[in-house]
């Protein structure tokens, strides 16, 4: 009989794979908001990371793009891996009983962003100097809560790439994005066996979700679903918030 929480990890990860099924991102997203709700965020970050890097690495291949993608966003994933050994310390110092709170806002911001669809725009000459700035500050975000959406998503949207393009680059910039904040928690001594079993759980249902989500992505709107996606993260997120600043007091 599986414990209650590895039962919830199945149910976690069944449901952040079946949205990155469905609209191609989301997986760390979903499943350390969730798991943040019956762990502290580095345990959680600790289990999604062999997911996250073997479905990102699998979505980098598919698609004629890498060269390009490379060219394009090198200092947009070198940013992010400076950023990321900046803020190492995060996780395991002093702030990080604060990491729940600041996953709850994040959350919240990466939600509003989404629903709102700002219309940002950055010149090709202006790419590589932003890319890079943009990087650090996601990779000093990921560092403290394992969300690598903020800011590199709405950039990659700025530099006007197509929508298979995007999806391809997603999987890059992710890959390199998750192994750098894989480092930190190796160094941190977070990756051990205790979270082995639960990786392997999780790493299953991932991929049992995105067979799902990418079934039902061709019987429905993206856009609808993408939609009520956020809205559930903005509520998510005031939970994780509100729950962490109330055990504070």
């Amino acid at each position: 009989m599986l414990e209650p929480i590895l039962l919830f990890i199945v149910a976690a990860f069944l449901l952040a794979g079946f949205v990155k099924g469905v609209i191609g991102l989301g997986l760390p997203t979903v499943s350390v908001g969730l798991l943040a709700t019956a762990m502290p965020p580095s345990r959680a970050i600790a289990i999604v990371i062999v997911p996250a890097i073997i479905t990102n690495i699998w979505q980098t291949f598919v698609g004629p793009y890498l060269r390009d993608i490379v060219r394009r966003l090198w200092p947009l994933m070198a940013g992010t891996a400076i950023g990321a050994w900046l803020n190492a310390g995060m996780l395991t110092g002093p702030y990080a009983r604060y990491g729940t709170i600041f996953l709850g806002f994040l959350l919240v911001i990466y939600a509003a962003v989404g629903l709102r669809q700002f219309v940002l725009k950055v010149a090709p000459r202006h790419e590589k100097w932003v890319g890079g700035i943009v990087g650090v500050i996601t990779g000093m975000i990921s560092a403290a809560t394992g969300v690598q959406v903020i800011p590199s998503m709405p950039f990659m949207q700025a530099i006007g790439m197509e929508k298979d393009e995007l999806v391809q680059a997603l999987g890059v910039f992710f890959t390199v994005a998750t192994l750098a904040l894989a480092f930190n928690l190796s160094t941190a001594g977070l990756l051990d066996q205790t979270t082995a079993l639960p990786g392997v759980v999780a790493m299953v249902c991932s991929f049992a979700g995105m067979a799902i989500g990418q079934g039902v992505r061709t019987r429905m709107k993206p856009e609808v679903f993408r939609r009520w996606f956020l809205i559930a993260m903005i509520f998510l997120g005031i939970y994780l918030a509100g729950s962490a600043i109330y055990s504070l007091i």
